[in-house]
């Protein structure tokens, strides 16, 4: 995975006019035109277009040394952080795009899911190569284009597949596969088409080895790990990814906090027709939620559910919020097929100030689950 970003739009210019920006592409180059500043009239000009009204309040807030985000903030309620210890500040909730953009739902869905999340405060979208054959990137990278988003307020990571099995039969060990990565990254950055990279999937040890390597020959490290975490998937983020935190800086983007669904309440009686298990290619998913497993799972969600009444929310809310609880965790990725599901998953930021140690304890001693490093037994 690497990060498309380009430089900080808070950063004021030392020039009268409007700072110059490019825009870097998704996939291939497109540059975004630069707006010539405006005239200078002693005359009240005419109403400025809406993209022109948001240059000239963008300027004025740094003039007094405020940011757009912060505005947002005030009003949606959105937090930002700090991806990893890097200077790149996301949402800490994002919006993902797999199975949904160009499969699940119709590019009009994917519009409104995209428009409610940026006016909500999210600026950070998720994708890759592979999200229904390349077609979840073409349609967010239009998305963007026709609502005329600024791109420098923007943070999109894309996600690139290395060879697997093909590597392997080149006869290169996993090590040497880092390498190229590392490699390939660092002269992706080099070259302007990306501001940071990061990993998804991949082990506290590949992860160390990528670090170790960038250290060794002066090329760029990961930033972030893409991670799974959910009420019942904790260890790594709970337990490896700190520790890579603290010693390196590599921070967690997770990704399904309802557990493909799991969480959300709509299996507790079965798998309905409309619903994500009933895909074909989701059979997995199906087998997992109709196991001994998923039905200890179920009855675990029904315990909760008090916690979440008297929380006044719901259970999704609930859960995302939970992720969210976690300091270590950058921004949690949605991956919502309705805005309906979208605007309720948001509404998740509002509670999370309801989350205390009192409350974070009580979900514990229902689940069960919470994992304990060495240091933990060692105290």
């Amino acid at each position: 995975m690497h990060l498309y970003k380009p430089a900080c739009a808070d950063i004021p210019s030392s020039k009268l006019g409007l700072p110059k920006s490019s825009e870097l592409a998704l996939k291939c180059r497109r540059h975004l035109a630069v707006a010539k500043p405006p005239p200078q009239v002693a005359c009240w000009p005419a109403r400025p277009s809406g993209a022109a009204e948001r240059k000239f309040l963008e300027k004025f807030l740094r003039v007094h040394g405020i940011s757009l985000q912060e505005t947002t903030r005030a009003e949606t309620g959105m937090a930002y952080r700090n991806l990893g210890k890097s200077g790149l500040r996301v949402s800490c909730l994002g919006l993902g795009t797999w199975v949904t953009f160009g499969g699940q739902i119709s590019d009009e869905v994917a519009e409104r899911l995209m428009t409610i999340a940026y006016e909500s405060g999210v600026n950070l979208f998720d994708t890759a190569e592979v999200y229904a054959a390349g077609k979840a990137e073409v349609i967010l990278g239009s998305i963007i284009k026709k609502k005329g988003w600024r791109r420098s307020s923007l943070v999109i990571t894309t996600k690139l597949y290395w060879g697997g099995k093909a590597e392997t039969e080149r006869g290169l060990s996993r090590k040497h596969i880092i390498e190229e990565i590392v490699r390939a990254m660092t002269h992706v950055i080099n070259q302007g088409m990306a501001m940071y990279w990061g990993t998804s999937r991949w082990s506290a040890m590949e992860i160390m080895e990528a670090y170790s390597v960038a250290r060794q020959f002066n090329m760029i490290p990961p930033v972030c790990e893409q991670a799974e975490y959910h009420l019942f998937q904790r260890e790594k983020v709970e337990v490896q990814l700190p520790e890579l935190y603290h010693k390196i800086g590599v921070g967690a983007m997770t990704w399904s906090p309802l557990a493909c669904g799991i969480i959300s309440g709509k299996y507790g009686n079965g798998v309905p027709e409309s619903s994500r298990a009933s895909l074909k290619c989701y059979q997995w998913l199906k087998e997992r939620i109709v196991s001994e497993e998923g039905r200890k799972q179920q009855n675990k969600l029904k315990d909760l559910s008090p916690i979440a009444e008297r929380l006044g929310c719901t259970l999704p809310q609930l859960a995302v919020a939970w992720c969210l609880r976690n300091e270590g965790v950058s921004s949690v990725l949605l991956g919502s097929s309705t805005p309906e599901q979208l605007i309720e998953n948001l509404g998740a930021i509002q509670v999370l100030p309801k989350m205390t140690s009192h409350v974070v304890n009580e979900i514990d001693n229902i689940l069960r689950n919470k994992p304990y490093s060495k240091k933990d037994y060692r105290s």
